[in-house]
């Protein structure tokens, strides 16, 4: 049995999963694409040392932000750590909210990797928008130029949309999706007061050292929260403008990630009362034992 926890950003999901890891003799996997890399803590979220409750945690910090990490790789990591979870009698739990690394993990995912043309020539915005010609459901970073070249390889050599591609149904495990969910002005409350107690914690310091740091990759320029305080840096833009944008494409992410769990993988809901977050954590560990029959 695998058990996934996943919803949108600030709803709880690293509270949650330790909390059932605790009732079930679970191990934590992490299903974020961002805590992948070492250094990226406060605008990724991170969980911290002394959250972690002695629960093993996998696939966190396990790259440096200057290498290259794929969903492929992911995939073949993901699974071997599940597997060595279930021979010791335990209950793997997926935590994130990284919908394609859920999905290439548990089900029959399969990457076509013949790309034959590596558009040299064009820029990974009209990478984009080609693909956007053909697939007016594609859903890929613009700064993800590897996926986006693989995405517009698929179509022009199959004639097919990438996004339909995504929608396999098979599950290699017998698995348990949890999603958390709350109001939808609850949950923006909650991610722009999350973005002002980062800035407490230091996420300007750490920041400002990827800026200047000079490094440009993938890992830095996807997550939200570091590029977006690069014009603050560079005199271009006031702090709170830049803050006000790091909100604000945390609330367009977290509706991005609502619609992708919803077309993409059978998510029981679970509405979190965040006045008393146990009767949350007894209602979704209800639920499993039901479920499981634990």
């Amino acid at each position: 049995m695998v058990i996934v926890i996943l919803g949108p950003t600030a709803v709880g999901k690293t509270k949650m999963s330790v909390e059932i890891a605790k009732k079930i003799k679970g191990e934590i996997i992490n299903a974020d694409s961002t805590q992948i890399y070492k250094d990226l803590d406060i605008a990724t979220a991170k969980i911290k040392e002394e959250e972690k409750e002695n629960i093993p945690h996998h696939l966190f910090d396990i790259k440096n932000v200057n290498e290259d990490y794929t969903v492929y790789d992911y995939q073949k990591d993901c699974r071997n750590k599940i597997d060595e979870i279930l021979k010791k009698n335990k209950t793997p739990i997926l935590a994130g909210g990284t919908g394609l690394y859920i999905k290439a993990a548990l089900y029959d995912y399969k990457f076509n990797d013949d790309v034959n043309n590596q558009f040299e020539d064009l820029t990974n915005e009209e990478i984009y928008n080609k693909l956007k010609e053909l697939d007016e459901n594609i859903d890929i970073h613009i700064n993800n130029r590897k996926r986006l070249v693989r995405a517009l390889n698929y179509c022009l050599n199959n004639n097919l949309k990438f996004s339909e591609k995504e929608k396999t149904d098979k599950l290699l495990y017998d698995t348990i999706f949890i999603g958390l969910t709350t109001d939808r002005n609850i949950l923006y409350d909650r991610i722009n007061k999350r973005v002002d107690v980062m800035v407490k914690d230091g996420l300007l310091e750490e920041a400002k050292r990827i800026y200047d740091s000079n490094i440009r990759t993938k890992a830095i320029m996807t997550p939200i929260g570091y590029k977006e305080l690069f014009p603050f840096f560079e005199g271009k833009k006031s702090l709170e403008e830049c803050l006000d944008l790091i909100k604000q494409n945390s609330r367009k992410y977290a509706k991005r990630q609502y619609t992708w769990f919803n077309n993409q993988m059978k998510v029981t809901w679970f509405n979190v009362d965040f006045d008393n977050f146990n009767n949350t954590i007894n209602e979704v560990y209800n639920y499993i034992k039901k479920e499981s029959h634990l």
